[in-house]
């Protein structure tokens, strides 16, 4: 064999056995080493980092609030009665309860119920006691104040109590008696029929006993009844030589408002209907356009001494 291959054996030998071959001394360490970090080069590997675990907890706490956000987020809202009664738009809850308290209070008038309440027993009375703070602040202070059918009576310790107000104040029969023959006696005519209902408890047993002594009349506008005071004194023959007399009177030619003058003039009041007018829409007429007048030509009177003229005859 020659020399140059027997120095590549010897070469090949050391690296891959690590012994003295030939004279020359290689380290088995430095080789191995080597190979060592060409095999580690050549093979790629997935280092795992430790984890510190300060970080760990505080990553875990940073994730939940998030949790508890969308957990919240997706919960329904709860929602109480007494807010959803006393939220925006609840007007219409309240004028209910305002015209439920009116309504109770008129029929316990009409029951002969004549004591004051306070509010917190009217809402007892009439199963409300779930109203909310501002309905019953509202109810305190403006709604019951104000109303025109209920009256408001402090009592000793400043406390409101409230009461119907009835149109008339009657109490039975003789009141209501005295009050149509008042309303006679002054010329004010008579009184409405519902008006004495609200009025006048236990009304119908009243206005049975005075059938003799009241007369009704339905009123034309709406058909309301009217109770007059049935004056008997007034009740007289009268001669047939002066109602002869009386209807040979023409009065065709005057009219409602000439008669009541003179029977004012005369010292006699008639009776005036308070009720209900209807208001008549006057009815607007179409102007007539403006039509042009036929304007007539006009003579040249500024040019009399600058125009000349040209006439043969002249």
């Amino acid at each position: 064999m020659s020399a140059v291959v027997m120095k590549r054996i010897n070469l090949s030998v050391v690296r891959n056995t690590g012994w003295n071959v030939g004279g020359e001394e290689r380290s088995p360490d430095l080789f191995t080493l080597l190979s060592r970090h060409r095999r580690a080069i050549a093979t790629p590997t997935v280092e795992t980092k430790k984890r510190d675990p300060t970080q760990d907890s505080s990553s875990k706490d940073a994730k939940k609030p998030k949790l508890s956000q969308t957990s919240n987020s997706s919960a329904a809202p709860k929602i109480e009665i007494n807010s959803y009664k006393s939220s925006a738009g609840s007007s219409q809850y309240k004028f209910g309860v305002l015209a439920r308290i009116v309504k109770y209070m008129r029929q316990r008038h009409q029951r002969g119920e004549t004591h004051t309440l306070n509010l917190e027993e009217i809402l007892d009375e009439t199963n409300q006691l779930d109203v909310g703070s501002k309905v019953k602040q509202w109810l305190a202070t403006e709604a019951l104040v104000n109303n025109p059918k209920i009256d408001v009576t402090p009592d000793g310790a400043g406390e409101k109590r409230f009461l119907f107000k009835a149109p008339y104040r009657l109490k039975d029969k003789k009141s209501l008696l005295r009050l149509l023959r008042q309303q006679d006696l002054k010329g004010l005519g008579g009184v409405l029929l519902e008006d004495v209902q609200e009025s006048l408890p236990n009304c119908e047993k009243a206005l049975k006993a005075l059938q003799d002594e009241i007369i009704y009349i339905n009123r034309q506008m709406d058909k309301k009844k009217v109770l007059f005071y049935n004056d008997r004194t007034a009740n007289f023959v009268v001669d047939e030589e002066f109602q002869k007399q009386w209807r040979a009177v023409a009065v065709e030619s005057m009219d409602d408002a000439k008669i009541e003058e003179y029977l004012e003039k005369q010292g006699i009041r008639s009776m005036q209907d308070h009720g209900i007018k209807k208001q008549v829409i006057p009815i607007k007429r179409r102007k007539p356009a403006n039509r042009r007048k036929n304007m007539k030509p006009r003579d040249n009177e500024h040019l009399a001494d600058v125009l000349e003229s040209y006439d043969d005859n002249k």
